[in-house]
């Protein structure tokens, strides 16, 4: 064969065959699932049955008769099921665990995880206290794991262009922030008898509105100002429906003062409707950022105009896609999930827990 034929062939093969470093994994991502008792486990129970870039290698829950039910319900094998954590990921060798647990195991569950090498995604908030978090950043720097949370807004292309449209100029500075999270309420909304057992429990969730929901304005206003912490917390918080919730809040309203800008944090069991929007005022207009896609912007005493936002790159398309190629080395920690932000994000919901009792 002519030897300029042949280079040729032999380019094309390469180009043609996908590239993997030698010793990293490929196919799909190995995940332990820990804890059934998060109503948004069923979501990736959903995903793992759907698609073929995640794998389900292990379940640990306690509760037979709750794993049971949903491994009916999304054709789980009941071989995955474990109830020593430990031995689960010793046993199974996974690459990340989707820690769904009440918030107050977060801690236990990461120190079993990270000196086994296995990487994390907390659903929110990764703490309610610093001390916690403080553990959890201990944890991962010591053996070198990845402990990230998992916010439903961190893939809204809503507010990645508003802070898009922040940095570059054209809606800046912040002044004021206004959080609007939640829903009717869990019991409302229908949620499962284990989910609503810890989510009303202060002491396993640190509160009710007030952390449930008040995570996501924190989040997002310690993103927006570039991971600075406010210099002042207060909040109040009150039980609106005491005889659905009588013994945390289901009504908050978190402060944040900063030295340039203010953010209020309204979290609520008591809207009337699923609420997930922010309104971002600045010196040359305001941005509103609604669910998923829905952005709206309005010059200084102009009228409402939608804004179509771009498309959100392919590493945060959800939570699994982004997980994975993390854990691969593929792309970045995004500041969302990130232990630094999130570990602010503890300390604010502390301070405000503390503030509304006061």
């Amino acid at each position: 064969m002519n030897r300029t034929i042949a280079a040729v062939l032999l380019l094309v093969c390469l180009l043609a065959t996908p590239s993997t470093n030698a010793g990293e994994p490929a196919g799909p991502l190995r995940i332990a699932v820990v804890g059934l008792v998060h109503g948004h486990v069923e979501g990736l129970l959903w995903n793992a049955r759907e698609r073929d870039d995640i794998e389900i290698v292990g379940v640990y829950e306690p509760n037979e008769a709750l794993f049971d039910r949903l491994a009916e319900k999304y054709d789980v094998d009941p071989e995955l099921h474990h109830t020593d954590l430990a031995a689960m990921i010793e046993q199974t060798a996974p690459e990340a665990a989707s820690v769904m647990t009440p918030i107050a195991d977060h801690l236990a569950v990461a120190e079993v995880c990270a000196i086994r090498g296995v990487h994390m995604l907390m659903e929110k908030p990764l703490a309610y206290t610093r001390l916690d978090a403080r553990a959890m950043q201990r944890l991962a720097e010591r053996h070198g794991v990845h402990i990230l949370t998992n916010y439903e807004t961190s893939w809204y292309a809503s507010l990645r262009e508003a802070k898009r449209l922040v940095e570059t100029g054209e809606f800046a500075p912040i002044r004021k922030m206004v959080f609007r999270h939640g829903h009717r309420g869990p019991k409302e909304i229908g949620c499962s008898e284990e989910f609503l057992a810890w989510l009303t429990d202060p002491d396993l969730n640190g509160g009710g509105a007030i952390v449930d929901f008040g995570c996501y304005g924190a989040v997002l206003a310690t993103w927006l100002m570039d991971g600075q912490e406010p210099a002042a917390v207060s909040a109040s918080a009150a039980t609106l429906k005491p005889e659905t919730y009588r013994w945390v809040d289901d009504d908050a309203t978190i402060v944040l003062t900063y030295p340039t800008a203010t953010a209020v944090i309204q979290a609520s069991w008591a809207w009337t409707h699923d609420n997930k929007e922010a309104d971002l005022h600045t010196e040359s207009g305001s941005i509103h950022a609604g669910r998923w896609g829905e952005l709206s912007v309005r010059r200084p005493d102009g009228v409402v105009t939608q804004r179509q936002p771009s498309p959100m790159p392919n590493d945060l398309r959800d939570e699994w896609t982004y997980l994975r190629r993390v854990v691969r080395g593929e792309t970045g920690v995004d500041p969302l999930s990130s232990l630094e932000l999130n570990a602010i994000v503890a300390g604010i919901l502390e301070d405000a827990r503390l503030a509304a009792r006061r």
